[in-house]
Order: structure tokens, then sequence, then C-alpha cells
């Protein structure tokens, strides 16, 4: 495993995670496209993932926010 090559992928969400470049993302997931070692892919979520909350629920609270 220390050989793998992985990639970022994003669901529809806009949640990140690392999978092995070498597959095909899970169902619902897709390549963002970058690439490199494992510690190398979560450092790079760790730098773009800024807001952990799910795509639909910080549109909710625009939304709400909009609205008052």
């Amino acid at each position: 495993m220390g050989d793998t090559v992985f990639q970022v992928v994003r669901n529809h969400e806009e949640q990140y995670s690392v999978w092995p470049a070498d597959q095909e993302p899970p169902l619902g997931w897709t390549a963002e496209g970058t690439t490199g070692t494992r510690a190398e892919c979560l450092e790079h979520i760790e730098r773009i993932w800024t807001d952990m909350r799910p795509l639909s629920l910080r549109q909710r609270m625009a939304d709400q926010s909009a609205q008052s």
C-alpha cells in the first residue's frame, strides 16, 4: 500500500475523500483532479474543504438567512 497512488474524490454534497487512483470512484463520487500519496491528498483536502457542512445544509441555511 506504500506505493499506492490516491486521488481526491468529491460527492454531490461537496464532501471529499481519498480513493485509489487506479480504481473508479464509488457510485456518487467523482475524481476532483488531485492525485498523489494518501498524505498529499489528505493535505489537499484539509486546505480546500474549509466548510464541513454538506452543500444542501449550506444552501438551506443561506435561504433561511435571506428570508430573515
